[in-house]
């Protein structure tokens, strides 16, 4: 068994935020970027070293605007990353100079450590080792190489069980019982690294979301040692377990007696198997597994960029949104808003197919019923709450408004596109606000207002595709008749087709947008 960490797991709310903590201040290498193995929606990014070396990464899964997790028992607390003890100090003023939360240096089993706060709140100790092991010094990321993050060191575990968790990682994980300071009992490696389990008797849980540590992962030194230990974990009946193919490397995961999450990784395949060393971490992986559209699935990710390349900066906006810029912007924007439970990201791969050279802005709707998000509540499948649905207009007119300043959207060259609900939403709109929207798409829409305001609609320009076997197909006629009345220039078809949207959609769409933002 090669004893030792592998990599550890962690969840952000903001990828952009994160890849400026860990490459831009940590200094540490982008090895990897992949969709998530498990949900392609998922963006996965993997730092690590210059050479990606097992023992080195740490992991995110993204989870934009996603609900927070919390630190408890039954998981990890703190990620230990290992530096020079000499180099304390120079991360105490770089810390300073970033403006990272942080507390320290102290000591803490006769060691330096320095603990800083990631964007998410996640607790990063900076710990000074004296008997490091392999690491490959990453010389692009700004740090001298006898003050770099050299690999990781350790993590914490709170537990309930603290007895029963360390017993489970020595006995299976081929760690040692090692030293204890106070209520925290440390667990050594072959490799140089720790683990330590802290008691969090009367703590309370942990709980999935940002800001969490997923999983720790352990090291094996192939396939097959992951597989016996698989074995030996059923035999001892330790309960329920999986095995996965994550290409990069064979992983057993399985929970220890206190909950917490664990994994075992293979040192190999590597990072290296579909990039070369030097390119590592270029390029946008969907795993094999996935067999959909892969383009859509690489739109639907969030878009994020390197210390140095050109990113999108957020805005505090009313609503939660997805920018995704195209490689070669043409100046339009296309804003897109989702039918009941889908979200942000739900029309960005339609988006892209219609208009391949606009900003995309997705949007998700803050009203939530019955769990999904809506942009404003439906009473029964046909009537719907009317303050709502004047309150979220007014707030969705005000982030119209700020999309130009913020993200350089040109009202003459904007058009809105909006699916069920979505569409019923910027029917709305265009009564309330006339002068806002001026190119709208609604596929699959109704009216939704009891009133009929009186506006002046002259020059705006409508496309609304309803369908034949969907039950709203015969209501979209009134949303249709009344902004012609106001004024609007409608084009309406009918297609032979339900709810659903598909590709004839997508063809009448793009050529519609074609005409009139270019």
């Amino acid at each position: 068994m090669t004893s030792g960490l592998h990599h550890i797991t962690a969840i952000t709310r903001k990828i952009q935020a994160n890849v400026d903590f860990y490459v831009g201040f940590l200094g540490l290498r982008l090895v990897k970027r992949t969709a998530g193995f498990e949900d392609a929606q998922q963006l996965h990014l993997f730092y690590g070293d210059g050479a990606a070396s097992p023992g080195s990464i740490v992991t995110f899964l993204a989870w934009e605007d996603g609900s927070l997790g919390r630190v408890g028992h039954g998981a990890p607390s703190e990620i230990s990353l290992e530096i020079s003890p000499e180099a304390i100090g120079l991360w105490l003023t770089r810390a300073l100079q970033f403006n990272i939360k942080l507390s320290g240096p102290m000591q803490e089993f006769g060691q330096p450590v320095l603990r800083l706060t990631d964007p998410d709140g996640i607790i990063v100790k900076l710990v000074g080792v004296e008997e490091t092991g392999l690491w490959v010094w990453w010389q692009d990321g700004g740090i001298a190489e006898e003050n770099s993050v050299r690999r990781l060191y350790g993590a914490t575990i709170l537990s309930e069980k603290p007895q029963e968790t360390a017993d489970f990682l020595v006995r299976h994980m081929g760690l040692a019982v090692g030293s204890r300071e106070g209520n925290i009992q440390r667990l050594v490696s072959d490799a140089h690294d720790i683990v330590d389990v802290r008691d969090a008797s009367g703590f309370w849980t942990s709980a999935p979301g940002t800001g969490a540590i997923d999983h720790i992962a352990f090291r094996a030194t192939d396939r097959a040692a992951v597989e016996a230990v698989h074995a030996e974990l059923a035999a001892a009946d330790a309960g329920e377990m999986n095995i996965h193919d994550r290409q990069y490397f064979h992983s057993l995961y399985v929970r220890e007696p206190g909950g917490s999450l664990i994994e075992f990784a293979s040192d190999g395949p590597g990072f290296a198997t579909d990039e070369t060393v030097e390119t590592l971490g270029r390029q946008l992986f969907i795993p094999n597994h996935f067999k959909g559209d892969r383009e859509a699935l690489k739109v639907m990710l969030p878009q994020f960029g390197l210390p140095g390349e050109e990113r999108v900066i957020y805005r505090d906006l009313p609503f939660v949104h997805r920018v995704h810029m195209p490689d070669n912007w043409d100046g339009t924007t296309l804003v897109l808003m989702h039918g009941t439970g889908a979200n942000e990201t739900a029309l960005l791969p339609l988006g892209r197919k219609v208009a391949p050279n606009a900003m995309l802005i997705g949007l998700r709707g803050r009203s939530v019923d019955e769990g999904y998000p809506r942009f404003f509540r439906r009473l029964s499948q046909t009537t719907f709450d009317q303050k709502e649905i004047a309150s979220e207009v007014e707030a969705f007119v005000g982030f119209i408004e700020d999309i130009g300043p913020a993200y350089g959207a040109d009202p003459a060259r904007t058009a809105f596109l909006g699916y069920s609900n979505g569409g019923n939403m910027i029917g709305a709109t265009m009564h309330f606000y006339p002068e806002v929207i001026r190119r709208a798409v609604l596929l699959r829409s109704m009216n939704v207002l009891e009133d009929r305001p009186v506006v002046d609609l002259s020059g705006a320009e409508v496309l609304s595709l309803s369908a034949i076997n969907d039950f709203y197909g015969p209501l979209a006629g009134e949303i249709e008749d009344r902004l012609r009345t106001a004024g609007a220039d409608v084009t309406a078809r009918v297609l032979d087709a339900n709810h659903g949207l598909d590709a004839e959609d997508e063809v009448i769409v793009h050529e519609w947008l074609k005409e009139r933002i270019g």
